[in-house]
C-alpha cells in the first residue's frame, strides 16, 4: 500500500489530467471541475479514498474533456 503522501501525488496528477483543481483542508479534499462541462462539477469534504474513486469514476466514464 502506498503512503499517503504518494497517494495524494496521483490523486492530484489524475486530477490534473481530468481538468480538476483540488483543494485541501486539513484531511479532506474538494474537486472543482469547470472546463468542458454544461455546469460545474464540484465534490467537496471527500476523504484521500473518496477522491481517489471519484476521480477513476470519471476517469472510466470517459469524461477527459478536449
Amino acid at each position: 500500500m502506498q503512503s499517503p503522501d504518494k497517494r495524494e501525488g496521483h490523486l492530484r496528477a489524475l486530477a490534473g489530467q481530468l481538468f480538476f483543481k483540488v483543494e485541501k483542508s486539513g484531511d479532506r479534499f474538494s474537486l472543482t471541475r469547470t472546463v468542458d462541462v454544461p455546469h460545474p462539477v464540484s465534490e467537496q469534504g471527500l476523504s484521500l479514498t473518496q477522491a481517489e474513486e471519484f476521480l477513476e469514476t470519471w476517469k472510466l466514464r470517459g469524461f477527459h474533456g478536449g
